[in-house]
């Protein structure tokens, strides 16, 4: 858990300070409505939300004790308003950073994570992509059916937490003040330190928490080392390594297509 000081200059105080938002039974309309408050800032990532926008249908089952808060919260991510906020402006692997955020409260750890997110997400479809957080161990075991998702690697005082989630998640969030849209980036964050399998350098959001990134210095083309085992046909049974050059703005798709074809990246480095 950060201190105070370090809470305050790096923009997170207010999750250090609150605790998450739960709908406890007995509740009151005044708590339903602190929920559903809580769920659309947190699934569309701090998004101003338009009176227009919002989902009276799966409010008004809430209020009525007719849905979960895991069921509100699928509700907004299916919406067709999550959509075309993050599926549609954005690269796949963003959108599957931003997935991770939304609905589970943490950055992806590693490549792992995010190939088998782009892979569902290609051969079984957008709701089958929100489905797997929604639906998962991690989400039930974290958040259940009425706890409203929130940032969890903010504090690093679980069992068994991965302490480099605490720099993803940082580089995801940019301030309490801050919308996800707001950052105006398209392409994914955390290509280079999760194709390395390195922490995020921390750094804090800039003044106002509006805007800023952090991260090492990224160089215009990257070396990749790539592990390819012999085709199962092949008499060769031995593993063979090459390399190849891709510039950044090529290194996602590269990565994925590497991915795709069962090679394993063994190293990414600037050239």
């Amino acid at each position: 858990m950060a201190g105070l000081q370090e809470a305050g200059r790096l923009g997170i105080k207010p999750f250090e300070e609150t605790e998450p938002v739960e709908l406890r039974p007995n509740w009151t309309q005044d708590d339903v409505q602190a929920v559903i408050s809580a769920a659309y800032r947190q699934v569309l990532g701090n998004e101003y939300l338009m009176q227009s926008e919002r989902l009276v249908s799966s409010e008004s089952l809430l209020v009525r004790g007719a849905i979960s808060v895991r069921e509100f919260v699928r509700a907004i991510a299916q919406s067709e308003l999550y959509r075309q906020k993050f599926l549609y402006p954005n690269f796949h692997v963003r959108f599957i950073e931003l997935n991770y955020k939304h609905l589970l409260g943490r950055a992806p750890y590693d490549q792992t994570e995010i190939s088998y997110h782009l892979d569902l997400f290609v051969s079984k479809g957008y709701e089958a992509e929100i489905d797997s957080y929604l639906s998962s161990v991690e989400y039930d075991s974290n958040f259940g059916d009425n706890i409203v998702p929130y940032y969890r690697d903010f504090k690093v005082d679980r069992p068994g937490q991965r302490a480099i989630g605490f720099s993803r998640s940082l580089h995801l969030y940019r301030g309490y003040a801050n919308s996800d849209r707001a950052q105006g980036q398209k392409q994914p964050r955390l290509t280079w330190e999760v194709a390395r399998n390195l922490a995020t350098p921390i750094a804090a959001p800039s003044p106002g928490a509006l805007s800023g990134g952090l991260g090492g210095p990224r160089g215009d083309v990257y070396r990749l080392r790539v592990l390819q085992s012999a085709s199962p046909n092949s008499p060769v049974v031995r593993q063979c390594t090459t390399e190849i050059l891709v510039s950044y703005d090529q290194l996602t798709n590269k990565l994925q297509q590497l991915s795709r074809a069962g090679r394993k990246v063994i190293s990414v480095t600037s050239v």
